[in-house]
Parts: structure tokens; C-alpha cells; sequence
């Protein structure tokens, strides 16, 4: 059974910073394409940024040089650094694992917060 476990959500003013951990089990990681997505209340869930594994990346327009995704496959984790952080960066943030277009069911995911 495939499971994503993200943490490191929480309450951040604006311009502060953030790193989430997105830990999986039941693949095999380092075949897997690793996202992260985002739903804010009211909006359709929308992807964050995506790694390939080879270490490649592509990113929103909008978090583009302020976040940055990185893995370790070593530990089956994926990791999304968040810096310069705005309110419309508020959403639940959540993984995934990818390949051949296939995505697995979601996780609970992390709240994140930024507001003054």
C-alpha cells in the first residue's frame, strides 16, 4: 500500500520561510516522478512542482525562485523549500509519485499558513 506522509506545515508571517517533508512507502522511489500539489479553500487543486529522478525540476510560474523541490532517495523523501513566502501561498500542500501518467490515491496532506 502506497502511503505519503507530508509535514512541516504551519503559521508563517509573509516574506518567512518553510520546508515540507513528503515521506513515502510502498514504492519503489527513486523510479517515481515526485509532485507537489496544493489546494487552497475554494480553488481546484494545482500543481507546485514536480522532480524527476534524475534531479530535473519545473516549477509554477508564480513560486518560481522562491521555492525549491529536492529528494533524497535514499529515505524515500521529497522536499519542497519555501521562501519568500506571500498569503496566496496559503493551501493544504500535499504529494504524490508519478509514472506514466499514473498517480497514486493522496495523502493528508500539510497545512500552510501566511498571514500576519
Amino acid at each position: 500500500q502506497v502511503q505519503f506522509v507530508e509535514s512541516g506545515g504551519g503559521l508563517v508571517q509573509p516574506g518567512g520561510s518553510l520546508r515540507l517533508s513528503c515521506t513515502t512507502s510502498g514504492i519503489t522511489f527513486s523510479r517515481y516522478i515526485m509532485w507537489w500539489y496544493r489546494e487552497a479553500p475554494g480553488k481546484q487543486r494545482e500543481m507546485v512542482a514536480f522532480i524527476n529522478n534524475d534531479g530535473s525540476s519545473k516549477y509554477r510560474d508564480s513560486v518560481k525562485g522562491r521555492f525549491t523541490i529536492s529528494r533524497d532517495n535514499a529515505k524515500n523523501t521529497i522536499y519542497l523549500q519555501m521562501n519568500s513566502l506571500k498569503p496566496e501561498d496559503t493551501a493544504r500542500y500535499y504529494c504524490n509519485a508519478e509514472i506514466r501518467s499514473q498517480f497514486f490515491n493522496w495523502g493528508q496532506g500539510t497545512q500552510v499558513t501566511v498571514s500576519s
